[in-house]
């Protein structure tokens, strides 16, 4: 880590090191310019990695209670947000999932008057899938079976298939050279199916961007700096940051704040959602005014319903198998995908109530109360089971309707408020639905998240939008290029320029869209 106060100057800074950020970390380096990658969260080696999520001081990133790990939670009026924090951002915690979105997502009208998104990104996919490793599961559990039966009861079976995930399928445990680079990469090793993708993979079967996009670039000379939390970018002489940016740091860390200054010729923010947007929303108070007032607009989710089947079959085991394996389209708006964490992360189970819809809390409340009444023993099992991750299976309904939320800068973070479409909810009927018959089928009772009950506000791990593209700043944040509008030599390459509803994850979306504007600088003369 530099020591508090000196100053060394980049071509490019890039602030956080997920998806977009690491693509931007490794083109740009491959085209002879000097990067910086600064990173509030903290390096994780295999070892690193908690073996369950019981361990809070390594999977959990809580700072104010001094825990340093790669999973946040962040609570918000409107919705609950499951993020990652780390070297490699999202792709520490993520289901592994690579999807191409449906023509719904490149058409949509937030967007498609600004480019053919479909035509623009075809050339960017597969060099973003190649570059993630993105391969079919070779192999469905019994999470994927059953799904794979519910599919069949409904007439559904043409509509199931695996995932196409981002995991090394060798032998399992077995260390090899690099498979993916011809053997220019780091080594690793077979999966071992063991459930263990979004608690951290200890197996090095995972890929994450260190292992890929990270991993290269450090090669070309990139230099990343992790448990550095950026808090200011001022530009230097010339207000619209022609001549150059300032970048403050501070420890995100440490007890005694180290703090740092550096300067750069352009600067990329890459910090996600919930890190890039409170960010521009606090300078756009101070040393960015200029940005645009759209900043914080039109963020939205997949539309998400997280909800856990608990069986009582003692021949049934959940965690066996990679975090998805498998996808259910269920109509052209939606689909459900089974999700396992590894034997022994119950944490979640603390959590959790009885899955029931109201219009109001108090009416939620009261059928939370009356289920405990009528279903005793079922609860009581469902509550006190030996290993919940083992017996729950996670189903993720996601869904591509569109409603928007905007985040302003409050006293204690950020607050959201609805903007567009009705607000976000936990009550899909079709989720619940298909939860119940995924329960009869496996033995089970559904169960979901008791954020989720009382305040009616969903979960997503997908958060996307508040720097939007647009054709100029009363429109959105950046152009189709990703550059800001009120500055020069400033670009947002994450989750926060995703300007329509993917409806499914987005990460391999936001690795083209950053490779397509990566494409589109030339090499450092």
């Amino acid at each position: 880590m530099k020591l508090a106060g000196t100053v060394s100057e980049y071509d490019y800074i890039i602030i956080g090191s997920g998806f977009g950020g690491s693509v931007a970390a490794l083109r740009l380096s491959e085209k002879g310019y000097r990067v910086l990658v600064l990173e509030k969260g903290k390096w994780f080696r295999n070892q690193d990695f908690p073996k369950t999520n019981w361990n809070l001081r390594r999977w959990l990133w809580l700072p104010s209670l001094k825990l340093f790990g790669f999973f946040r939670i962040t609570f918000h009026r409107h919705i609950t947000i499951l993020s990652g924090v780390g070297v490699g951002g999202g792709s520490l915690v993520y289901a592994n999932t690579l999807p191409v979105p449906t023509k719904k997502f490149f058409q949509s009208e937030t967007w498609a008057h600004l480019a053919d998104w479909e035509k623009e990104l075809a050339e960017y996919y597969p060099i973003a899938s190649r570059m993630l490793g993105t391969t079919p599961n070779p192999h469905l559990k019994d999470g994927d079976k059953a799904l794979h039966k519910l599919a069949e009861q409904l007439g559904r079976s043409h509509d199931f298939k695996p995932t196409e995930v981002a995991v090394f399928f060798g032998k399992a445990n077995e260390t090899v050279a690099d498979p993916y680079f011809n053997g220019k990469g780091p080594e690793r090793c077979g999966c071992n199916f063991c459930g263990g993708c979004m608690v951290g993979c200890r197996y090095n079967a995972k890929n994450t961007l260190d292992k890929n996009y990270l991993y290269f670039a450090q090669k070309k000379g990139v230099t990343i700096q992790a448990e550095s939390e950026v808090y200011d970018v001022r530009p230097l002489n010339q207000t619209d940051g022609s001549t150059g940016y300032q970048v403050s740091w501070k420890s995100s860390t440490r007890y005694l704040k180290q703090r740092g200054v550096f300067t750069c010729r352009s600067i990329i923010f890459a910090g996600g959602v919930l890190g890039t947007i409170p960010l521009l929303l606090r300078l756009k108070k101070t040393s960015l005014p200029g940005l645009s007032d759209r900043v914080g607009w039109n963020v939205r989710t997949n539309s998400e319903s997280l909800i856990g089947v608990v069986s009582f079959d003692k021949k049934i085991n959940f965690s066996e198998g990679v975090a998805i394996g498998s996808i259910l389209q269920w109509d052209d708006y939606s689909h459900i995908e089974p999700v396992r964490y590894p034997s022994g992360s119950g944490f979640w189970r603390l959590l959790t109530s009885p899955q029931v819809h109201g219009r109001t809390i108090l009416i939620r409340i009261v059928r939370i109360i009356k289920d405990f009444i009528f279903h005793p023993v079922e609860n009581f099992k469902a509550y006190f089971v030996h290993d919940w991750a083992r017996k729950t299976q996670i189903l993720l309904f996601m869904r591509t309707l569109d409603s928007t939320l905007r985040f302003t800068k409050g006293l204690l973070g950020m607050k959201s408020s609805v903007t567009k479409g009705k607000s976000p909810t936990a009550f899909i009927p079709e989720a619940k639905d298909l939860a119940e018959k995924f329960a009869r089928l496996v033995n089970g009772k559904p169960t979901v998240l008791l954020s989720e009950t009382l305040l009616g506000s969903p979960t997503t791990a997908h958060i996307l939008g508040g720097a939007v593209m647009g054709q100029n700043a009363e429109e959105g944040v950046i152009d189709k290029d990703h550059h800001v509008f009120g500055y020069v030599n400033m670009m947002i390459c994450d989750g926060s320029s995703i300007s329509a509803n993917p409806g499914v994850n987005p990460s391999l979306t936001i690795t083209a869209l950053a490779e397509r504007v990566m494409d589109k600088i030339p090499p450092k003369s």
